[in-house]
């Protein structure tokens, strides 16, 4: 993807998360003037991740194979410093647009549809950290459901399911409905580590850098910070 690209698709995500009166942190919307401006007191936002984050999973096809996220809150697994041991995460996904299978070994989650159109998940077991067929115990919304790996499990505006650690899972929003608002809580999360995908994929990438970041991602903080 082109840095262009990634502009477009986060003021996107700023109007449509606006249109539901969610609201994100004030450095959500820093320039990169206000970001140098602010270095001194962001540690906190750097070392937990926080802030956007657009990946396209290596497919070379954001919409087809992608997700647009900003991580409100987190902490940093066996930190003295950062010790939040919950994390909080607000997404965009549009129709038909697909986050591959995957599952987490440490964080356990929430995935919540909070406005928009129909989330589709499909869930499976796993065996040697590789997704097989069978069926799943589930809980959505407090209740435990039992579904086979070819089952889709459909999510309206205000229904979510809990994701426990080694969970393989992935989601789509229904093409029919529109764009899906998607909330997550968990506990802490750490991208870098904890994701086991059922295929190869490539959770952060590098763009085309053909113009400015409006706003930096969190795939840009070590760069940009020089973070070693």
């Amino acid at each position: 993807m082109k840095r262009s690209e990634i502009n477009t698709y986060i003021k996107e995500a700023e109007e449509f998360f606006a249109s539901f009166q969610f609201y994100l942190p004030a450095f959500s919307k820093w320039t990169l003037e206000d970001w140098k401006k602010n270095r001194e007191k962001c540690d906190e936002i750097l070392s937990c991740a926080m802030g956007w984050d657009v990946t396209d999973f290596g497919s070379g096809d954001f919409l087809k194979v992608g997700l647009l996220l900003f991580t409100i809150r987190n902490g940093v697994l066996h930190s003295e410093k950062y010790t939040k041991p919950y994390a909080e995460k607000i997404m965009l996904v549009k129709p038909g647009q697909v986050t591959p299978m995957h599952c987490h070994y440490r964080k356990q989650e929430d995935i919540i549809n909070r406005g928009g159109g129909r989330l589709v998940f499909q869930l499976a077991p796993a065996e040697n950290n590789k997704p097989v067929r069978g069926k799943v115990n589930v809980v959505k919304d407090g209740l435990l459901l039992t579904v086979d790996s070819s089952e889709k499990i459909p999510l309206e505006p205000g229904e979510s399911l809990t994701l426990v650690p080694g969970a393989f899972h992935t989601f789509h929003a229904d093409p029919s409905f529109g764009s899906v608002m998607v909330g997550e809580v968990s506990s802490v999360n750490d991208d870098n580590t904890d994701n086991c995908f059922a295929e190869e994929r490539e959770r952060f990438q590098k763009w085309e850098e053909d113009t400015l970041p409006t706003r930096l991602t969190v795939s840009d903080y070590a760069d940009f910070f020089n973070i070693k």
